[in-house]
């Protein structure tokens, strides 16, 4: 089994910049993507990112151009790199591990919050 740990939220100021990190602390076979989702105030959860095993990237309109997801196989780590933060980023982020037949692997959360 994986336990995936998020770390890297906080505040920020419009404008700013984050790095979010998620370590994986196993490895799994049956998983063919990480993904990074986030869930702001009153919202629905919205997928932001995905990498594939194959190293195939995927991002939601709204952060194309200024979130950059990568990752570290060494490390067994995914990033989010966060840029130009606005204030409706603010949300609960959070790491998963999609996995093929069975239940995705979900980390507990970071908060990022943008605001002057």
């Amino acid at each position: 089994q994986v336990q995936l740990v998020e770390s890297g939220g906080g505040l920020v100021q419009p404008g700013g910049s984050l790095r979010l990190s998620c370590a994986a602390s196993g490895i799994d076979p049956s998983i063919n993507a990480m993904a990074w989702y986030r869930q702001a105030p009153g919202k629905g959860r919205e997928r932001v990112a995905q990498i594939s095993n194959g190293g195939s990237t995927y991002y939601t309109n709204s952060v194309k151009g200024r979130f950059t997801i990568s990752r570290d196989n060494a490390k067994n780590t995914v990033y989010l790199q966060m840029n130009g933060l606005k204030p409706e980023d603010t949300a609960v982020y959070y790491c998963q591990a999609n996995r093929i037949g069975v239940n995705d692997y979900w980390g507990q959360g970071t908060q990022v919050i943008v605001s002057s």
